[in-house]
């Protein structure tokens, strides 16, 4: 008896997902282009993670990103088609930060031989990362790729996070938060701090340091701490990520994932940013009486 392969997950490089952890759920990944100046590289491809930080701590220029053409997806699509896939489902960072789901859309609608779902996540980096890891067990599970849709957007609206920067430069040079909040960051070494907000980076108050922009990111999880589902710290390699990871880690059941932000993000929050992420739990259904 055959089996049939499950629906293939793909989604962009945004998700900040390791490459143990792309291989271990068979995912794949559309990378999206870095652009330091007039050099312009393929994100996981051309320049990996730590690449990308070594150059931000010596290049003057603030890099910048672009999505991926159509035809990166049309690839993806095809390699999906060639291991058998029955259909996909991708995945994408929030359309309100990127036209990465439009070159996703484009390239579904010129490839008739493969069932595509495209579904925005409203989220970026762990955000995107957790929502494609619980997309990935259920289609390794035998859901199918409609039942992963309606999951992706369920969850979407559950998905909190919540980050500390050192600078709003690189959000204020990439158009991704208003000008007038780059102030923020500029007196006094005021910790800018940010969420994301149905898609969209928001800005969510200061603090005059980091010690207590991290503290401020462990007392939300505290809070929260009995409505997390699943639960991780992202940073833009900080050196102070493993004493923040094992202050937040016993504040819940869910063991967190420690996600290092990558190309595609870091280029818009900086050097220094660490964050939390988390699934809330879904909503206890009410019985009528």
């Amino acid at each position: 008896m055959t089996t049939q392969s499950p629906v293939h997950i793909i989604t962009d490089s945004s998700c900040d997902l390791s490459d143990d952890a792309v291989a271990e759920l068979g995912i794949t990944i559309v990378p999206l282009e870095i652009r330091f100046g007039t050099e312009t590289f393929v994100d996981r491809v051309e320049l990996s993670t730590a690449d990308f930080w070594e150059r931000c701590r010596s290049d003057p220029e603030l890099p910048s990103t672009a999505a991926p053409a159509p035809g990166a997806f049309a690839q993806a699509y095809q390699r999906a088609v060639d291991a058998g896939a029955p259909e996909v489902v991708v995945i994408t960072l929030s359309g309100d930060l990127s036209a990465t789901i439009e070159a996703a859309q484009q390239a579904a609608g010129a490839h008739a031989e493969l069932p595509c779902h495209v579904v925005d996540s409203r989220s970026v980096s762990a955000g995107l990362g957790l929502i494609v890891i619980a997309a990935a067990e259920l289609a390794a599970n035998g859901s199918s790729g409609t039942e992963i849709v309606d999951f992706v957007q369920s969850v979407a609206p559950r998905v909190r996070i919540h980050a500390a920067l050192d600078t709003l430069e690189n959000l204020r040079k990439g158009g991704r938060i208003g000008a007038a909040q780059s102030l923020l960051g500029s007196v006094l070494s005021i910790k800018p701090l940010i969420t994301v907000t149905d898609g969209r980076v928001e800005p969510a108050g200061k603090q005059r340091t980091r010690t207590r922009a991290l503290a401020h990111l462990v007392d939300l999880v505290s809070t929260e701490r009995a409505n997390i589902e699943r639960l991780a710290v992202m940073h833009a390699d900080c050196a102070d990520v493993d004493d923040f990871v094992a202050r937040v880690a016993p504040l819940t059941d869910a063991e967190p994932e420690v996600m290092m932000i990558g190309p595609v993000v870091g280029a818009h929050t900086g050097a220094g940013t660490i964050g939390v992420v988390f699934i809330e739990r879904e909503p206890a259904s009410v019985s009528p009486e």
